[in-house]
C-alpha cells in the first residue's frame, strides 16, 4: 500500500502589514498577507519565557482575497488554513535562483473585531497573567430570524416543537 501525502497547515496569528491585492491576467484577485505567530519557550539562561516570533507569507485568491484586503488590516489577528507551497525563482539582477515557502489558504478566518477591541466588558478579557485577550468575533451579523417569537428562557414548549 501507497503512502498519501498530507500537506495541511492551520496557524493563528497578527498580520504585520496591511493586505495587498492584485489581479491575474485572467482577473482573479490575489491578496498577499505576512502573517506573524509567536513561539514559547523558556530561556536557559534567565528561565523566563521568551516570545520568538515567525512569518509566514499567505496568499489567498478569489473573492477570499477580496474580502481580505477590505476588512483586514495590519495588527489584526486571523487565522488561516491552507497548505504549504513551495517555489523557486531566478533572481532578476541575475545573481542566481530564490526560493520561498508560502502558505496558499484555503480559508482565512477574521478574529477579533475591526476597531481592535472585543475584549471583555471589563478589559481584562480574562487572559490572566495581566493579558487582555480580545474576544473572537465576527465581521458578518448572526442570523436571528430563528429565534424570533420564542418564549424568553427557551424550553417549556411542547414534544412537537423539537426540530428533529
Amino acid at each position: 500500500m501507497a503512502a498519501s501525502n498530507v500537506n495541511v497547515v492551520v496557524i493563528t496569528g497578527n498580520l504585520t502589514r496591511d493586505p495587498e491585492l492584485r489581479s491575474t491576467g485572467g482577473g482573479t484577485s490575489v491578496c498577499e498577507m505576512r502573517v506573524a505567530v509567536n513561539s514559547r519557550r523558556k530561556d536557559g539562561q534567565s528561565g523566563q519565557w521568551v516570545d520568538k516570533p515567525n512569518y509566514f507569507d499567505v496568499v489567498v485568491f478569489g473573492a477570499q482575497a477580496d474580502n481580505c484586503a477590505t476588512y483586514l488590516q495590519r495588527g489584526r489577528p486571523v487565522a488561516v488554513e491552507g497548505r504549504l507551497d513551495w517555489r523557486e525563482w531566478e533572481a532578476k539582477d541575475g545573481s542566481g535562483k530564490r526560493q520561498a515557502v508560502q502558505i496558499i489558504a484555503n480559508s482565512v478566518q477574521f478574529l477579533g473585531s475591526r476597531d481592535g477591541g472585543g475584549g471583555a466588558p471589563n478589559g481584562n478579557g480574562g487572559g490572566g497573567g495581566g493579558q487582555s485577550y480580545p474576544a473572537p468575533q465576527s465581521d458578518v451579523p448572526a442570523d436571528m430570524s430563528d429565534f424570533s417569537g420564542a418564549p424568553a428562557g427557551g424550553g417549556g414548549g411542547a414534544e412537537d416543537d423539537i426540530p428533529f
